[in-house]
């Protein structure tokens, strides 16, 4: 790679009319991150100087979106074209610099392949990133000469009938040293039908020069394809998420099938991990040895412990479950939870900011809020942690072995010790000592003769 000082231009000013959306369109969302994020994130791996964003249409909301990072913000005040957009960073950028230009609807272009342009640059000022298109139609063509030399970008309407045959297309991506690049800039004028400074013909430009233009690939199409409308933001994201499932699969984890879990984040998986249907991870999610996910489950920000299975229909937020778990079905993890080894949560249960000891178990139709369980806990169906007050929140502490019978609501704050028992159907608004069997409900009354009401009239 080319050891001058290396500069991203991203182009982001289009206002996307096609998407007929209000919001920008280089913020679409793929896999729930603007496009131009994920333009972003791919060219900071790269180690920049620094990442020119070129904005136009809808800046304020643009730079609001992408506040807190390193980036330079670029305004072209009319958008005439994207070498006038390129021409807009020019006072930014030396006379001795890489510069290369990005597209901020173009999010799946992989960092391997920008390094691999990026190494062109060591043979020649300017290096293009050409794609070769089964149909190439509409597509600006690449034009070799005999010996394969690229001397120019003719447009599909101004092409030749030889020339539409040609299948290498421009993407538009390219590398040019910042010496050239502000050389050619200067020649460009917008004398075409669109009254439009076009990029594009700096190449022409280098080629009249004798420049040995210098070409790279991507590994396939979806890396070089942008997005003007929603069913092609759509055709990214299924892109996008084939490119995550067969990593998770290289990665050991079985995808019964591919086609239909969404990763909207970064997953990590050990060995033999298994992932049934319509599982959406989101944010960082960490998957232990033998892991199973059932279907419909949503886990977002989380760590999963080896031989963990998460039955269906769960959803698991920002907790840490460790090993040999069992989750759901139909269960519900909220932030701040944390399970211990072989903790059991059944269905319809939902558990929130809460300890959970080694072994303890809570099967079914329970809240636990702002708990700190021990081990071996056994919590009976419909009980309830009464952890709030209608202003503040309150800790409910149930100790090692301690039993809970059904139907039971603990008033925080409030401690059940060792090896307690709360009788089924109790409200208990006191502690209760070790190995004490507490029973706190109303005593029951059977009435002879008791007449139901009869409807009236």
């Amino acid at each position: 790679m080319t050891s001058s000082p290396l500069n991203a231009v991203i182009l982001a000013a289009g206002k996307g009319t096609r998407m007929r959306s209000s919001l920008p369109k280089v913020l679409h969302k793929v896999a729930h991150k603007p496009m131009v994020q994920h333009v972003i994130d791919t060219a900071v791996t790269l180690n920049p100087a620094q990442v020119h964003v070129v904005f136009g249409h809808g800046g304020e909301v643009l730079k609001q979106q992408l506040q807190g990072q390193s980036l330079n913000f670029v305004e072209q005040a009319q958008q005439l074209g994207t070498g006038h957009a390129v021409q807009q960073v020019i006072p930014h950028l030396g006379d001795d610099e890489t510069v290369l230009i990005l597209y901020g609807d173009v999010p799946l272009t992989r960092a391997e392949t920008l390094s691999n342009l990026l190494a062109q640059t060591q043979h020649s000022p300017l290096a293009l990133l050409t794609v070769t298109l089964p149909d190439p139609h509409g597509y600006g063509r690449i034009v070799r000469n005999s010996q394969g030399a690229v001397v120019g970008i003719v447009e599909h309407k101004d092409a030749t009938a030889e020339q539409l045959l040609i299948d290498e297309v421009n993407t538009g991506i390219m590398a040019v040293h910042s010496g050239a690049l502000k050389r050619w800039l200067a020649q460009l004028t917008n004398d075409n039908a669109q009254g439009e400074y076009y990029l594009t013909d700096i190449v022409a430009m280098a080629a009249a020069e004798g420049v040995a233009i210098q070409t790279a690939h991507p590994q396939d199409i979806p890396e070089v394809e942008g997005a003007n409308n929603r069913v092609q933001l759509a055709g990214l994201e299924r892109a996008y998420q084939a490119r995550q499932a067969d990593q998770l699969m290289l990665e050991g984890a079985t995808l019964m099938d591919p086609a239909r879990v969404d990763v909207r984040g970064a997953v990590s998986v050990g060995a033999d991990v298994v992932i049934d249907v319509n599982v959406i991870f989101e944010g960082n999610v960490v998957l232990g040895d033998g892991v199973v996910i059932e279907n419909n489950c949503l886990i977002r920000n989380s760590r999963i412990g080896a031989g963990t299975r998460i039955k269906a229909n769960s959803v698991i937020e920002d907790a840490q479950i460790a090993e040999r778990c069992a989750i759901g079905p139909f269960a519900r993890i909220r932030p701040g939870t944390e399970l211990a080894d072989e903790v059991h949560v059944g269905n319809f249960v939902e558990i929130k900011k809460t300890r959970m000891g080694q072994g303890s178990k809570v099967s079914h139709l329970t809240y636990l809020g702002d708990a700190k369980i021990g081990a071996a806990v056994n919590i009976g169906a419909g009980t309830i942690t009464c952890n709030y007050d209608g202003v503040n929140k309150f800790i409910t502490e149930i100790d090692d072995g301690a039993f809970i019978g059904s139907n039971s609501s603990l008033v925080a704050p409030v401690r059940i010790g060792k090896q307690a028992t709360v009788g089924a159907g109790s409200t208990v608004t006191k502690d209760i000592e070790d190995n004490q069997l507490a029973i706190a409900r109303g005593k029951q009354r059977n009435i002879e003769g008791w007449q139901r009401p009869i409807k009236k009239g």
